[in-house]
């Protein structure tokens, strides 16, 4: 299992194929494991690194901090411990925010960004996930994992048309998660707001968007094309948040396309 150690904590990652160098961030209450088909795809062609946010998956951080802010700051110091000197960023949901987080503060590192339905407004989430960014509302949740975790698994089936593959991606996942993790992070996200920042992007910009994501409003489309207007926007009429998983054939053509020409 690949990790190395910073002053903060534990960061495992994942990494397959040889090539030009590509990192995949996951969303919120996910892992690396969201990418598993993803990174055997794309390592034909790429080196393909998978990486897992302090406090989720197997990574651990030591001083409690589980803000978008910082996980932008470990996008960063990952790089450049592993060496990667440019790379494309591909994110998903809270992960693509990352990415263009940190497109926008390490223009130098970062060559492309793909989002996937991501916020760029925190508003975007559904109230479901704002609630769960207070912390009196997430300890009510944690009274009961084992019935948190069923509820996750019915929900599922309204994320994704493969309801039965997430919902046992998202309980393995959610056993890792710690209350701290589940409500910093997500009350970072509910909070932030790119539109400020994002004007300034040069690089290729992707958004894939599931119209029936019940997640984050496919509306945020119309955000990233006004505020990035040479971004390229794809669109998955049978997907919801996780389109990787709704057309998988789809989604991988459309994400090689774009790295190898966008």
């Amino acid at each position: 299992m690949p990790i190395f150690v910073t002053e903060q904590g534990i960061v495992h990652y994942e990494k397959y194929g040889r090539g030009r160098p590509v990192l995949l961030l996951h969303g919120w209450l996910g892992s690396w494991a969201l990418w598993r088909d993803t990174i055997e795809i794309l390592g034909h062609e790429f080196s393909t690194y998978a990486l897992d946010f302090f406090g989720f998956g197997d990574s651990f951080e030591y001083t409690g901090n589980f803000s978008v802010d910082n996980f932008v700051n470990l996008v960063g110091e990952f790089m450049d411990r592993l060496g990667i000197v440019k790379a494309p960023l591909i994110g998903h949901s809270m992960g693509g925010t990352v990415s263009l987080a940190a497109a926008t503060r390490f223009p130098e590192k970062v060559v492309k960004v793909g989002v996937v339905g991501s916020p760029i407004q925190g508003s975007s989430l559904n109230l479901l996930l704002k609630l769960s960014g207070y912390r009196a509302f997430a300890r009510l949740i944690w009274t009961s994992p084992p019935l948190f975790r069923l509820f996750l698994r019915g929900y599922a089936y309204l994320m994704s048309r493969n309801g039965k593959r997430l919902g046992r991606m998202i309980t393995e996942d959610v056993s890792k998660v710690t209350v701290d993790s589940f409500f910093q992070s997500i009350g970072t996200l509910r909070d932030t707001d790119l539109r400020g920042q994002i004007g300034q992007l040069k690089m290729p910009v992707l958004g894939v968007y599931g119209k029936r994501d019940i997640i984050v409003s496919p509306k945020q489309s119309r955000v990233l094309k006004q505020y990035v207007p040479h971004s390229q926007i794809a669109w998955f009429e049978k997907a919801g948040h996780f389109p990787m998983l709704d057309e998988p054939e789809h989604f991988h053509e459309t994400l090689r396309d774009f790295l190898n020409n966008g």
